[in-house]
């Protein structure tokens, strides 16, 4: 678990999906630095339960907005909840993946993805942005995948959306920094969080080992801290998308065709 700065990224930390996985995990290790917290995922039940374990945990405010991030205009509600608060901290986590042919799917889901996987970290990153720099200090986390590294076939929309995640936030790491603001991409080849379950990725037999949700988010606030501009080299991520892409594009092939009706 990292412990980060409260004086540079506190006295709040912003947090989306923040009900599972990796934003769960950054809500956890900002409470346990010392930050206030507020949550912002769709399941509101879940995220009172995690608010209630970090207040009692770690004796640290938590608020939570149950928030679809997945619908247009979401910036409203999210400052109707943060406004009052002085953020330090942005987590821009909430993403979700819709695996098949591109053509196939239907447009509006891929259309609420790019709002989730999009518009939604452009809003909050020009949004609060615009706050830190004026603050003169605190830090931005976007959370991207290896897929941003190329196209990947069969999750065409979504390796896109990931590579504008990791193109936005190097260029505003260059951009903020000048205000006092850093910002960090988080850039994981693979976790085990339930989205990853759920497309089927952590059954390939990769040569990458799954990392825990608390080591992503420790990795991600640990590069924050030390002003680094991702959690993975361009390289680096260029070689495990290579390793990776075959074996991903196969999978999903193979599923594709279990999927259809025998003749």
């Amino acid at each position: 678990m990292k412990q980060i700065d409260k004086h540079a990224y506190g006295p709040w930390a912003l947090v989306t999906g923040a009900s599972s996985g990796i934003g769960e995990e950054f809500a956890r290790q900002a409470a346990a630095s010392g930050i206030n917290v507020v949550l912002v995922a769709r399941r509101e039940e879940r995220l009172r339960e995690v608010a209630a374990e970090l207040t009692a945990r770690y004796e640290v405010q938590a608020r939570v907005a149950a928030l679809d991030l997945g619908r247009d205009q979401i910036l409203g509600p999210v400052r109707e909840a943060t406004d009052d608060l002085d953020i330090g901290l942005v987590v821009s986590n909430a993403g979700t993946g819709n695996p098949g042919p591109f053509t196939s799917l239907p447009h509006e889901r891929l259309r609420e993805a790019v709002q989730l996987n999009v518009i939604t970290h452009l809003d909050l990153a020009h949004h609060f942005g615009q706050r830190l720099a004026a603050r003169g200090r605190g830090g931005i986390v976007l959370v991207s995948a290896v897929a941003a590294a190329g196209g990947l076939p069969y999750m065409a929309n979504d390796s896109a959306a990931k590579a504008y995640v990791l193109n936005l936030g190097e260029a505003l790491h260059a951009e903020l920094r000048q205000a006092g603001v850093h910002v960090t991409v988080l850039v994981p080849v693979l976790v085990a969080t339930p989205v990853v379950a759920r497309i089927g990725l952590d059954k390939l037999g990769l040569s990458a080992e799954p990392i825990t949700p608390g080591q992503a988010a420790g990795e991600a606030l640990a590069a924050l801290a030390e002003g680094r501009v991702s959690t993975l080299e361009r390289a680096e991520m260029s070689g495990a998308f290579e390793d990776m892409k075959d074996a991903v594009t196969e999978m999903i092939r193979a599923r594709l065709a279990a999927s259809q009706p025998a003749h």
